[in-house]
């Protein structure tokens, strides 16, 4: 299960590693960070999804490699024995691609999880906030990457001329559509050949916390005959909102591992 509620995380405060990952769309105008500043769950620390991504490319939120992924964590204070709790106060969920992250590089996925609801429940239930900022003591952090869990533009398109996975991508049915432009210029409308679209959103609450199995269940069987698939690969526009789908994925899938298309459809829909 790669969700916990917010009612075990109060009882468990001081026995986790709480991380806040809220990052916003730009068009939004908000900045996660400025945000945390003011308010945040106790103890929590703030991981910066654009800072923390790899530099020297134009493509969004792909990941670091394991030396710089090693160095930030360790800044962090967490150790491979930790339960990491991540949370964020965002529309689009961007918990999930801190979640990848830490499982692409080799945290037990049985000690990750996202908080349901966020932030936005943790309000609404009138739990503990503060603007205090925790101190931090570094720590010594190890990792080993499971390439597995990521697919590159070659192997997307390897894929369609002989299919080994399937690509479900996370954007609205319009833009998967090409009926309205692409939000980041330079790029063309459309979608990756043969691929499905799920818009997270259907994965999702007006709440913000994830539907039940049930609910999830049934929003994937139309695009799969079989829930019970592995070899599924979650595309977006820029990587995060692919991750909403996976961690959705595994909640009616426990023995699937998230895999994303990192470059998503910021790299393959470039004109």
């Amino acid at each position: 299960m790669s969700l916990v509620e917010t009612d075990w995380l109060q009882e468990n405060l001081h026995n986790v590693k709480i991380i806040d990952c809220s990052w916003h769309m730009p068009q939004t105008k908000r900045d996660g960070f400025v945000e945390y500043q003011k308010i945040h769950i106790p103890n929590a620390i703030y991981f910066d999804l654009d800072k923390n991504s790899k530099k020297g490319t134009q493509l969004p939120h792909m990941l670091v490699d394991k030396k710089e992924w090693e160095k930030i964590v360790s800044e962090m204070g967490i150790k491979k024995k930790d339960v990491i709790v991540i949370y964020d106060n965002s529309d689009v969920i961007s918990s999930c691609r801190c979640w990848f992250n830490f499982i692409y590089f080799g945290h037990d996925p049985k000690l990750t999880f996202v908080l349901n609801g966020g932030l936005k429940k943790w309000i609404r239930e009138k739990k503990e906030v503060t603007d205090k900022i925790t101190n931090i003591n570094a720590s010594k952090y190890e990792s080993f990457e499971i390439k597995e869990l990521v697919k590159d533009k070659k192997m997307i398109d390897q894929n369609i001329d002989f299919p080994r996975f399937k690509v479900i991508d996370a954007r609205s049915k319009e833009r998967f559509d090409g009926k309205v432009p692409e939000p980041r210029k330079g790029l063309r409308s459309g979608n990756i050949k043969n691929s499905k679209c799920v818009p997270f959103g259907l994965c999702i609450n007006e709440d913000k916390t994830f539907k039940n199995k049930e609910e999830l269940k049934s929003v994937f069987k139309n695009c799969l005959d079989d829930i019970d698939e592995k070899n599924i690969v979650f595309s977006c526009g820029s990587g995060v909102t692919a991750c909403v789908l996976a961690l959705a994925y595994s909640l009616i899938n426990d023995k699937y591992l998230p895999c994303i298309y990192d470059g998503s459809w910021a790299e393959y829909g470039i004109i």
